[in-house]
């Protein structure tokens, strides 16, 4: 489950005909960022940011192995390290680990930085790291990775400065999952990282869960010359229309989730931009493979073929979405399976299907809320499309408190909303595995399982990209999940913040922005 949309698109029955009828599809444009900068601009030191995320609450949380929303990650990332951090093109890079070795991707000794302090002045050692990762599989702790650190075998020092990892069986991407901000490296002592003492280029000066979170720079750094900022103070504003206008007003300077439609009044006076992101992001529609009607294997494909992605892709997301093919893998991931056509919108075949699945003429439930992004509208245009060939399909459009406790995977047809993850194996691992915990549409297939398994161990990268490729061709084919698009991310800025990349796990620099970003007061 991912956390709520970041904004909600209304597009009603009207709007569909009429953006079908009108040729206006041809007219959406995908608007990149709006950046002119480069590499030779020269960072500059000083400077206060406030920036908003879209969620806050009571339940936020200055531990990284607790944290669930972007606000929590963004506010991890500002007073942690990992071992290891995510690149722009999500390779898993060194941070507190000075470097790794594994001959069998099972067994894996991870030498540490030298010299390098928490907020209090502990130094950072082994026993901290040992520490920090085995806690993940106490069960009275509640980590979020919790079925992640299930992988752990084995976590011991070998001295002060080096750690043994042994997994259950070879998993070429630790390094990635460590790269995540659950598995930041926290102090021996429980209450440290209850009161955000870490590593990182911030030190805490006020936490008010709900309200905000105030950062000032870490004097005492390990990174020569980061971070650039002096302070910043992070808050949440769930409404994309007021984090809109705060930030064209200069309550904040940094926002995160755009929406497309506010683009143009983001950029229209040229004193703010967009940075936009492609990404992993998706709404997918979820049909039970243990329900009726779903379970009937033509009935998915019935839907599937009604889904018309190139629609929902112009005219729900205005071009800033990336065409998917019902399996979770992005166009530009290196092991996407470029040779599986994409399942085009076909009216007739989804007919076929659904008078051979004995459903034609029936009348369905389909469940949709603005907490899965995009899901109202692409509900109504499956409803527009299947009262086509006689299908009818009801809306039940639920509120978004509530959705994902109540309704996500619990009707035979309905929406979720899943997070780009950084490696194949943990988003199959997570969501597709027959005994994954959030196996959306209950499938159930050993020979995608022993895939999965198999690609662990596999050390020939063209041999486990045809791994990969058979698994996408499976949950295509076979599985109970529609996704129509990957949505892009988009981040709005005043022209002043300077430095900000992308990286596709999420907006802001995949909530990394912190170390990275400065103030441009003459710019």
């Amino acid at each position: 489950m991912s956390e709520q949309s970041r904004w909600n698109l209304r597009l009603n029955r009207r709007d569909f005909v009429k953006v079908t009828g009108s040729g206006l599809l041809a007219a959406a444009t995908p608007v990149l960022s709006t950046y002119a900068g480069g590499a030779n601009e020269q960072p500059k030191f000083g400077g206060h940011l406030k920036v908003a995320s879209i969620s806050s609450s009571t339940a936020d949380t200055l531990d990284p192995g607790k944290g669930s929303l972007s606000t929590d990650y963004m506010r991890h990332h500002m007073l942690y390290n990992g071992l290891f951090r995510f690149s722009e093109t999500l390779e898993a890079l060194p941070e507190l680990a000075q470097n790794y070795e594994t001959n069998d991707n099972q067994n894996w000794t991870i030498s540490l930085r030298r010299g390098i302090q928490f907020h209090n002045g502990k130094p950072l050692t082994a026993d901290d790291v040992v520490y920090s990762l085995l806690r993940h599989k106490d069960s009275s702790y509640g980590s979020k990775v919790a079925v992640v650190a299930a992988q752990f075998e084995q976590v011991r020092k070998v001295d002060q400065h080096t750690v043994s990892v042994t997994l259950r069986e070879a998993n070429p991407d630790l390094p990635i999952m460590l790269a995540t901000s659950h598995f930041c490296i926290v102090t021996t002592n429980p209450g440290d990282a209850k009161n955000g003492v870490g590593t990182g280029p911030f030190v805490l000066e006020e936490f008010a869960p709900g309200i905000r979170t105030v950062v000032k720079k870490n004097k005492n750094y390990w990174k020569p010359n980061a971070p650039y900022l002096d302070s910043i103070e992070l808050i949440g504003i769930s409404d994309e229309s007021a984090r809109v206008n705060a930030l064209l007003s200069g309550d904040i300077h940094m926002m995160l989730a755009v929406n497309p439609r506010s683009i143009s009044r983001v950029t229209a006076e040229g004193r703010h931009r967009i940075h936009e992101t492609q990404s992993g992001l998706y709404s997918n529609l979820i049909m039970r493979k243990d329900l009726y009607p779903t379970q009937n294997p033509d009935f998915i494909l019935g839907m599937k073929y009604l889904t018309d992605r190139t629609l929902i892709q112009r005219a729900l997301f205005r071009g800033h979405a990336t065409i998917a093919n019902d399996h979770p893998v992005p166009p530009f991931h290196k092991y996407y399976a470029n040779d599986l056509p994409i399942r085009e919108f076909d009216l007739d075949k989804a007919k076929f299907h659904f008078k051979k699945s004995g459903a034609l003429g029936g009348r369905f439930p389909i469940f949709c809320s603005p907490a899965a992004e995009g899901s109202v509208d692409m509900a109504s245009l499956l409803q527009l499309r299947a009262s086509e060939i006689g299908l009818n399909l009801a809306v039940n459009r639920v509120p978004s408190d509530g959705y994902w406790s109540n309704h996500w995977m619990k009707h035979p047809l309905g929406f979720g909303n899943i997070n780009p993850r950084p490696s194949i194996d943990l988003l199959f691992s997570i969501f597709f595995k027959s005994d994954a915990p959030w196996n959306e549409s209950g499938w159930n297939s050993p020979k995608f399982d022993q895939l999965l398994q198999a690609a662990r161990y596999e050390v020939n990268e063209h041999v486990r990209k045809q791994m990969y490729t058979d698994m996408q061709t499976l949950i295509h084919e076979e599985c109970g999940i529609g996704i129509p698009v990957f949505i892009n991310m988009i981040d709005g800025l005043d022209t002043r913040v300077k430095g900000l990349k992308s990286i596709p796990v999420g907006g802001l620099m995949g909530y990394q922005f912190a170390e990275h970003v400065w103030w441009d007061s003459e710019a």
